[in-house]
């Protein structure tokens, strides 16, 4: 995919109007926070908007729901019509309400949230968005509306999810080194973990299952192999248990 800039565009002063379709909800809408590993690094997908308020800028892909639409078949006929991303299992995140999170209009937004591999994935920009792009979490271009509120809620509530499920392993292929498993749980809680400290905790946990065979084909030293434990975890699920380091 090709680098472009992300300068942050400065919202225009005049505000272009709101122009709502007879068959959709009137002041209810849906954002999708999508979060995309890539090679190590946590990414958002954004969408820059073609029409509307939020012309020309940087955006959460969403839009309005259809009055005979369930909400979670909205938010995945969005992100499949904006950026061409679909077959994803979307959980709802949250909604947000503030009075004033909306040019000239009140509308309430329903946010969706998965987390994927965004190697996985070509983007195409569709209907009512001039592109679509994964950004690094860190640096991201300036966003419309409240959107940068929901994306900081929503990077809390992974930290939170990761740290007490085992969301992250499908992220990973179904044999991984413990460097791998470690620069998934950095990039996530967005922190340097200590290496010893790291392998230590996770080994005692036995969530890990050696597949007695190191890795191939690789410039360094080969490291062991793992497949994560299933049965392990929910076992310990029933108990109660941290992935906190």
């Amino acid at each position: 995919m090709t680098t472009k800039s992300k300068t942050p565009s400065r919202p225009h002063s005049r505000v272009e109007p709101l122009h709502i379709p007879d068959d959709v909800m009137p002041g209810l809408s849906i954002d999708n926070l999508i979060f995309g590993l890539d090679h190590g690094q946590l990414k958002i997908l954004l969408v820059k908007h073609s029409v509307g308020p939020g012309k020309g800028h940087w955006a959460l892909p969403g839009g309005f729901i259809s009055m005979k639409e369930n909400l979670r078949d909205a938010a995945s006929r969005l992100l499949k019509s904006l950026t061409g991303v679909e077959d994803l299992y979307l959980e709802q995140l949250k909604t947000f309400g503030r009075v004033d999170r909306f040019p000239s209009e009140r509308v309430v937004t329903v946010a969706y949230y998965a987390l994927v591999s965004a190697e996985d994935y070509i983007l195409v920009a569709g209907r009512d968005a001039t592109d679509a792009e994964w950004f690094e979490v860190n640096d991201l271009p300036e966003l419309i509306y409240d959107h940068a509120e929901i994306v900081e809620y929503g990077r809390g509530f992974l930290r939170h999810k990761v740290c007490h499920e085992p969301i992250g392993f499908n992220l990973l292929p179904e044999k991984f080194t413990l460097l791998q498993l470690q620069e998934l749980y950095e990039a996530i809680l967005g922190v340097k973990l200590d290496k010893p400290n790291f392998r230590r905790k996770m080994l005692k946990m036995n969530l890990l299952t050696p597949c007695n065979e190191k890795q191939k084909g690789v410039p360094h030293r080969a490291a062991n192999l793992f497949r994560f434990d299933a049965d392990a975890y929910y076992r310990l699920a029933e108990k109660g248990f941290s992935f906190e380091f």
